[in-house]
């Protein structure tokens, strides 16, 4: 059989919908399709019940997963055309830290009828955060008993992570937290119901344990005597609720199981990868395979990934781990908690039905958009400051502001986000050499794009595929399957050859978007603005 006869599959799980692709082994697309999840994010009243959420809530339904991941596997193989067998390997990328309770089986709480009108024992999605007094105490002991992991988290544990969400079912539903006899992340419990296996040895990805759940290699989790002194009915969390053996990305976590091959339309036996967070799988997906690149991955929420050679303490960043993102190199993953979601926000609320006028009225304006200025923090400030509690802002309105003016100013507060970051990195002494966009808003808004190019004075590529994070997944299928079925002996290499930019090869036109340099002076300015405005912010949140 060729190469060119052997396919890999990526799952990408986002906040809305699951998106299947299938390539072949030079990277080209053959089939995709997506699929909504029925319930969407849960963020009103949970299913089966009039029941209002609490503000700050957001779950999701695990049946969800399991339905929309079948419809679109069987769509996009029938895209393809080829059959089962030529699926070489599977790989998982997902939101994090969406993480759910179970039962010793897998089976989550909400799908137990004596619990599904508890709201804690839904899957929290990773914009749940009504964790923030759990995120702080977790914090106040941390810096207090100086812990070690502090230094590869930048110095503070985020809203969105894995143990505040625990703490919070403990201190609110302890019966909930009782009745849970194991916690994982949603990416973890997926794999694990592709690839069957008993609770003990279940795959928990290094990548989501390392980033979102204080994790490493070394010292594994948060120790008992830490998690003791914040609660004391935490202490025995990771022994007793926390089984499984650790599975890096790219490494072969199981195989497909028959009930799931049949659900999905493929054969039982096909390698499945451990899972890894949807913006780190961006950076295989973009043709990353060197350190210095930053990959912004550009969804609802921005995750900005960078592979180093070293890992100096750098405040503010989302984690640092070795091999996080590929081996032999620290991943360093920072991140701007609203970015889709606050554009679409501004579009709803000033009453636009899509961007189509919006997006020209604002690139017809000039840099610094007439004195309207924004800061982004519609749903809090992940990097640098970590944290979900400070509030956005505009200034500078007068009667004369249009909807062009604040959405111009939104996408300009986004662009000094990502300078604020690459400053900080550049600060600690990682170098940034080169940038490139990926997702689907690069593709869908090259506005915001032109923007950030000339705020960060560089250039920026727009990766041609669409499906980044769901290509980097499919790559981390293919290394699963192993040298034997792929013919790659490394990470680079299989990168290189799926997700390359050289022109010449099928769907590999990269866009770069270069800087106006008649806009720097106007940018400088209004990055300094922006600090100002973060500042004066910040400081009374």
């Amino acid at each position: 059989m060729s190469r060119g006869s052997k396919f890999a599959m990526g799952l990408d799980f986002g906040t809305e919908s699951v998106r299947a692709l299938i390539v072949d082994l030079n990277g080209n697309q053959v089939g995709a399709a997506t699929v909504k999840y029925p319930h969407g994010q849960i963020i009103d009243v949970l299913p089966g019940t009039q029941k209002q959420l609490p503000a700050d809530f957001a779950l999701q339904h695990p049946q969800d997963w399991i339905d929309a991941s079948a419809k679109a596997v069987k769509r996009a193989r029938r895209q393809a055309g080829i059959e089962a067998r030529q699926i070489i390997g599977i790989g998982v990328d997902f939101t994090s830290c969406t993480m759910l309770p179970t039962k010793r089986d897998g089976t989550p709480l909400c799908m137990l009828s004596r619990y599904a009108k508890q709201p804690l024992a839904w899957p929290k999605l990773w914009k749940h955060h009504a964790a923030q007094q759990q995120t702080d105490r977790i914090n106040e002991v941390a810096r207090k008993r100086k812990e070690s992991f502090l230094n590869r988290h930048g110095g503070i544990i985020g809203l969105e992570w894995f143990f505040p969400k625990i703490l919070e079912t403990l201190e609110k539903a302890p019966s909930i937290y009782q009745a849970t006899e194991v916690w994982l992340e949603a990416g973890d419990w997926y794999v694990w119901q592709l690839t069957g296996g008993d609770a003990d040895t279940l795959p928990r990805s290094t990548c989501q344990a390392g980033y979102k759940g204080m994790w490493s290699a070394t010292d594994g989790f948060p120790s008992r005597r830490f998690l003791k002194a914040v609660n004391r009915d935490l202490a025995d969390v990771v022994s007793d609720k926390m089984p499984g053996r650790f599975v890096a990305p790219g490494q072969i976590a199981g195989e497909l199981t028959p009930d799931m091959a049949k659900r999905m339309g493929l054969v039982a036996g096909i390698p499945v990868s451990a899972a890894i967070i949807d913006a780190h799988a961006g950076v295989p997906g973009a043709g990353a395979a060197e350190p210095g690149t930053l990959v912004m991955v550009l969804g609802t929420s921005s995750c900005h990934m960078l592979n180093a050679e070293r890992d100096p303490f750098i405040p503010g960043t989302s984690g640092v781990v070795a091999d996080g993102i590929l081996p032999g190199y620290f991943g360093y993953e920072t991140g701007q908690a609203a970015v889709g979601d606050a554009f679409d926000w501004l579009r709803r609320t000033v009453g636009h039905k899509n961007f189509d006028q919006l997006g020209p009225a604002a690139a017809n304006l000039p840099p610094g958009t007439d004195g309207v200025m924004c800061l982004d923090w519609m749903n809090g400030c992940r990097t640098p400051l970590m944290d979900g509690s400070v509030k956005g802002a505009f200034t500078g309105l007068t009667l004369s502001t249009t909807p062009a003016h604040l959405y111009r100013a939104l996408l300009e507060a986004s662009a000094y986000g990502v300078r604020w970051i690459v400053e900080l990195l550049e600060k600690g002494k990682v170098p940034v050499d080169r940038f490139i966009a990926t997702g689907g808003l690069p593709h869908h808004n090259p506005l915001v794009v032109q923007v950030y190019a000339d705020v960060l004075g560089k250039p920026v590529l727009i990766h041609p595929s669409k499906q980044g994070p769901a290509l980097g997944a499919a790559i981390l299928g293919v290394l699963a399957a192993g040298k034997p079925a792929s013919g790659f002996g490394s990470a680079g290499a299989a990168i290189r050859a799926m997700a390359g930019t050289k022109r010449g090869v099928k769907g590999r036109e990269a866009i770069v978007v270069r800087p106006k340099k008649a806009n720097a002076k106007a940018y400088d300015h209004g990055y300094r603005a922006y600090h100002e405005l973060a500042e004066f912010v910040r400081t009374r949140s």
